[in-house]
């Protein structure tokens, strides 16, 4: 089971987040998000977990349990989708607005 955990330290690590969630069993992976510019801790990251049993025990385990000094939220992730290319941004071509005389 993949788990979102948001509201972490800015100075949490991979391995400190995997040691967190290694004492309700084992830890397929755990990932906390970079800014891709700086390279900074974006606060959130992500935990897969071997079986669903051993998540659910981390999630009601860890769940606003407090680290660094923050109480931290572990969830369900949901499933990534993809972004579209609708809404905002400029139209281009030749006629997107005014009133011009070409």
């Amino acid at each position: 089971m993949n788990m979102y955990v948001s509201n972490l330290s800015f100075n949490t690590s991979d391995v400190e987040l995997n040691d967190l969630f290694s004492k309700y069993g084992t830890v397929t992976s755990a990932k906390v998000i970079n800014d891709r510019e700086t390279g900074r801790s974006r606060g959130f990251g992500f935990v897969e977990m071997a079986s669903d049993e051993e998540a659910n025990n981390a999630m009601t385990g860890l769940n606003n349990k407090e680290v660094e000094g923050r109480a931290m939220s572990v969830s369900i992730a949901k499933e990534k989708t993809e972004r579209s290319n609708s809404g905002g941004g400029y139209s281009g071509g030749r006629n997107s607005g005014g009133n011009r005389r070409w």
